[in-house]
C-alpha cells in the first residue's frame, strides 16, 4: 500500500477534486435539463436561473460527487487492481481524508435539499428534498458493508438508474411546476437507460469484480450476453419512447426516434459481431472527442462500449430535449 505522497496545498486540492470525479457529474445534467424544460415553468429571472444553478449543484458536483468520494473509501481494496491511479490508493489522499470529503459533500448536498425543499414548500418541496435524501442513502449502501448493493448487477443497476436518472427527472420538473405525466414516462425511460449503460460499463472492472466476488453481469453470463441484454433494454427504451410520442401528438419527433433506433441496432449489430472493431469507426470520438468527458479504457469490451456510448447517447440526449422541449411548450401555451 503506497503511503500518502506528500503534496502541494494546489495538489491536494486537486486530488479532492479528483475524488469527486467531475466527469460523472455530466450524467444528470440532462435529466435536470430535461425535467425544467418539460415543466414549461421555467421563466428567465435571476430567481428561477439560481433555483436552476441550486439544483444542478445538487445533484452534479454534490450529489453524485458525494457516490464518487464514498465510492472511492469503501472500494479501496478493488482500486488497487482496477484503478490504481485514483486518489487513495496513488496515495494523494489518505483515507481520512477521502472520508472528511465524503461528509462535507454529503451534508452540504443534504442541506441545500432541505432548503430547495422549504423553499418550494407543498408536495413539490417534498420530492425535492426526499429525492436527494435517496440518492444519498443509494449512494451510500452503494459502496457501504453490510449493504454494499455494487455486489450484484439486480441490486447496483436500479440503484444507479434511480439516484441518477428517475429523481433527477422529478426534481428538476418540481422545481417549477406540478409533476407533468409525461416527466414520469420520461423519467422512467432515463431510468432503464441508466441500468442498460452501467451494465456495459461494468466491462472496465470485470477482472477486479471477479477477484472480489462481484455479481456484475459480465462476471455471471460473459462479455457478449451482457451486450444482448443491454442492447435488448436500450431498443425497448426507443421503441416505447416512439410509441409515448406518438400518443402524445408529438409526430415529428416520432420519425427522429425511429431513425435513431435503425441507427443504434446498426451499431449494436456491428459491435456484437466484432467487440474490437465492429464500430472503430467511431473510436476517434472518443479518443480525440468525447475522451476527456466519457474516460479511456484498457479493457476491449469496455473501450468499444465508450464509442457505442458516444452514439447511443447523443441519439437519446436529442430525443430526450426535443421531447422535453415540446411538453414544456404545450405546457406554456395550455
Amino acid at each position: 500500500m503506497p503511503a500518502t505522497v506528500k503534496l502541494t496545498f494546489t495538489d491536494k486540492v486537486r486530488a479532492h477534486l479528483e475524488i469527486l470525479d467531475p466527469v460523472t457529474w455530466i450524467s444528470v445534467f440532462p435529466c435536470l435539463a430535461g425535467g425544467v424544460m418539460a415543466s414549461g415553468a421555467m421563466q428567465p429571472t435571476f430567481h428561477d436561473y439560481l433555483l436552476l444553478l441550486s439544483v444542478f449543484l445538487m445533484f452534479g458536483p454534490l450529489g453524485t460527487g458525494f457516490s464518487q468520494s464514498i465510492n472511492d473509501f469503501f472500494d479501496l481494496e478493488l482500486d488497487r487492481v482496477n484503478e490504481p491511479t485514483r486518489p487513495i490508493p496513488s496515495g494523494k489522499l489518505s483515507e481520512k481524508e477521502a472520508l472528511v470529503n465524503s461528509i462535507v459533500v454529503f451534508l452540504l448536498a443534504l442541506g441545500l435539499g432541505v432548503f430547495l425543499g422549504l423553499y418550494i414548500g407543498g408536495t413539490r418541496g417534498l420530492i425535492i428534498t426526499s429525492s436527494i435524501m435517496l440518492s444519498l442513502v443509494l449512494a451510500y449502501t452503494y459502496s457501504a458493508p453490510p449493504f454494499k448493493l455494487k455486489k450484484n448487477i439486480l441490486t447496483s443497476a436500479p440503484a444507479v438508474g434511480i439516484a441518477y436518472s428517475f429523481v433527477t427527472w422529478l426534481s428538476a420538473n418540481a422545481l417549477f411546476s406540478e409533476i407533468r405525466e409525461e416527466v414520469v414516462w420520461m423519467a422512467v425511460l432515463n431510468f432503464f437507460m441508466a441500468i442498460a449503460l452501467i451494465i456495459l460499463n461494468d466491462f472496465k472492472s470485470a477482472k477486479g469484480d471477479k477477484e472480489g466476488g462481484l455479481k456484475s453481469l459480465t462476471v455471471m453470463i460473459g462479455a457478449k450476453n451482457t451486450f444482448l441484454v443491454s442492447f435488448f433494454i436500450i431498443d425497448m427504451i426507443f421503441i416505447v419512447f416512439a410509441w409515448l410520442e406518438y400518443t402524445w401528438g408529438l409526430y415529428p419527433l416520432v420519425f427522429f426516434m425511429v431513425g435513431g433506433l435503425l441507427l443504434n441496432i446498426f451499431f449494436q449489430w456491428k459491435l456484437y459481431n466484432d467487440p474490437q472493431g465492429g464500430i472503430s469507426f467511431l473510436k476517434a470520438t472518443v479518443e480525440d472527442g468525447f475522451g476527456n468527458a466519457i474516460g479511456q479504457s484498457d479493457v476491449v469490451e469496455h473501450k468499444a462500449f465508450l464509442q457505442f456510448q458516444v452514439a447511443n447517447n447523443i441519439l437519446f440526449l436529442v430525443n430526450n430535449l426535443m421531447a422535453a422541449g415540446a411538453i414544456g411548450m404545450k405546457y406554456m401555451h395550455g
